[in-house]
């Protein structure tokens, strides 16, 4: 009972971010965070014990498949080299400056044990990036780049995590073993990922073919299909981090959607959209649950003289330690791009100043660094306690806090003016193939029109309705013309048809409402035709916020 009134009440306290952001200007996870911190800080508050793996099982999988899914795959394998070298290169360049620099910051942590501190810490967070960064401030290229590296280097990071803990454990480290087992753990995460895609098609495509299987039972299956890939990964000891990206990055393009009914697809896209707002915030809130507890618990190894400064500024040098240590890759990066671009004869595309300061701000640690940092075991083999355990998921959460605050405050004035003003390319790109799809669309009316009228039709009724449709895919090329004059009239005449619609919308409501109230008609016929009327309305409203 005391679990399914916790889970109530972060659901609750999720929606009421939702609400609060409007009127608090920080970024969504800081206010979930701070909101978490705030519901376990009294002496009676909310207090709860993570289990990691289950915690990893529970968030993770859906988080990064929804992102993955939505993420550019054009624009990712134009940027692979990049994304690649942050989320491979960077990762390895992450582990052994900052763990030197730890341990010569606070001497008491053992260098292996900093080593494992410093792997956990260099994954960046994919969906603190994405609630945190301002898609209008910071250029599209940038902004990619980050989504790719986020999806990316959870796997590099976790995996040198568990080496860096079994090198602790064991007091033996094997280079040649390590980077084996990383291949390995990378490539059956990504067999596991393909696997599980093509288990679900399967099942797809045998309930399409039974026919008359409800839409529900095939969204089913698109939610299990990463906890599928996760677990299955798992279970042979790869990265099932890499197994649920995998699926989300291929799942567009396999076209397995192709297998789900149209109520099923609609079902699908609404239910991803909801679980991903619902497992974001759940998600922030957790993670602020567990601050107070690890704040009270302040490791004595940072208290000294100034029991309050110190472990603050301990926690902000490291931070700036990691912005740093991204800054410098990324400038690294930079400069051998441009140099191998010279010697190819190409043109090179060098981010700046501004803008590598911008990524390196940007590079945010959340959940999968707290999840990390609390499966540290308790103990070594010998039983001794596992050493500077404490401390290190002091330092964690205090990098977790102090990296999202950084990069909410100092991102918008970094980027201010990065972006020049004018259309989105994306919103171009968007006008450009809706033009392209009504042009084909009214060519192939027009060769239906013009087809003979099967036996039974009324004379010239398929030549009208085809005439009906063609208006209105010509109205769709006339709201996206070149010419502003053109697109404004056009559009003035949308926004009355859309205004009248929706009025005719609201009078079709209430008769229905009418009815049921009066008895004509019961509540299943009532509700298909609150169904039918709400996507129409749907549609009129999401076309009404593009005009």
């Amino acid at each position: 009972m005391e679990a399914a009134i916790f889970v109530l009440v972060v659901l609750v306290f999720v929606a009421v971010s939702g609400a609060l952001v409007r009127l608090v200007r920080v970024p969504l996870p800081v206010l979930q965070i701070a909101i978490g911190a705030a519901l376990a800080w009294p002496v009676r508050g909310i207090h709860i014990e993570i289990d990691p793996e289950l915690f990893l099982l529970v968030f993770i999988p859906p988080l990064l498949f929804s992102d993955a899914f939505s993420a550019p795959k054009r624009e990712l394998i134009a940027l692979r080299k990049p994304i690649l070298d942050l989320a491979i290169g960077l990762v390895f360049f992450t582990i052994v400056g900052f763990g030197y620099a730890l341990h010569w910051l606070v001497p008491s942590i053992p260098l292996v044990v900093a080593f494992a501190l410093a792997a956990v810490l260099s994954p960046t967070d994919a969906v603190a990036v994405s609630s945190i960064v301002d898609r209008s401030v910071v250029p599209a290229r940038l902004m990619h780049i980050l989504e790719g590296e986020s999806l990316l280097n959870d796997a590099s990071g976790l995996v040198m995590f568990r080496f860096a803990v079994a090198a602790a454990l064991t007091g033996s480290f094997s280079f040649a073993a390590a980077s084996l087992s990383f291949l390995y753990a990378v490539a059956v995460g990504i067999l596991a990922g393909v696997a599980a895609l093509f288990v679900a098609a399967k099942a797809l495509q045998l309930l399409n073919r039974i026919g008359g299987v409800p839409a529900e039972a095939q969204v089913l299956i698109t939610i299990l299909l990463p906890f599928v890939a996760y677990l299955a990964a798992e279970h042979f000891e790869a990265s099932g981090i890499l197994a649920a990206v995998t699926a989300g990055l291929l799942t567009g393009s396999t076209g397995i959607f192709r297998f789900l009914g149209v109520s099923a697809r609609m079902q699908t896209i609404s239910l991803w959209t909801t679980f991903s707002f619902v497992f974001n915030g759940a998600l922030f809130i957790v993670l602020g649950l567990q601050l107070p507890e690890i704040i009270r618990k302040v490791p004595p190894e940072l208290t000294g003289q100034y029991p309050i400064v110190q472990p603050v500024l301990t926690v902000v040098a490291l931070t700036l330690c990691l912005i740093a240590l991204r800054f410098v890759w990324i400038w690294i990066g930079d400069i051998t791009a441009g140099l191998a671009a010279r010697f190819g004869k190409r043109e090179a595309e060098p981010f700046g100043l501004r803008v590598r300061l911008a990524g390196s701000v940007a590079g945010v640690r959340g959940a999968i660094t707290l999840a990390g940092i609390l499966s540290l075991p308790q103990a070594l083999q010998d039983g001794s306690p596992f050493p500077a355990r404490d401390l290190v998921i002091f330092l964690a959460a205090g990098v977790i806090i102090c990296s999202l605050v950084i990069a909410s405050l100092a991102l918008p004035v970094i980027a201010r003016g990065l972006v020049e003003p004018g259309e989105d390319a994306g919103d171009a790109e968007e006008r450009m193939a809706r033009v392209g799809a009504a042009k084909a669309a009214i060519a192939h009316l027009e060769s239906l029109a013009q087809t003979d009228e099967e036996e039974g039709d009324i004379p010239g009724a398929r030549l009208a309705a085809a005439n009906g449709i063609v208006a209105a895919y010509q109205r769709r090329i006339a709201a996206s013309d070149e010419a502003d004059e053109a697109r404004a009239e056009v559009r003035q005449a949308g926004r009355l048809e859309i205004d009248l619609r929706l009025a005719g919308i609201a009078a079709e409501r209430d008769a229905v409402r009418g009815m049921l109230r009066r008895g004509e008609i019961n509540d299943h016929t009532a509700r298909a035709l609150y169904t039918e009327i709400t996507l129409t309305e749907a549609l009129l409203n999401g076309r009404q916020t593009r005009s």
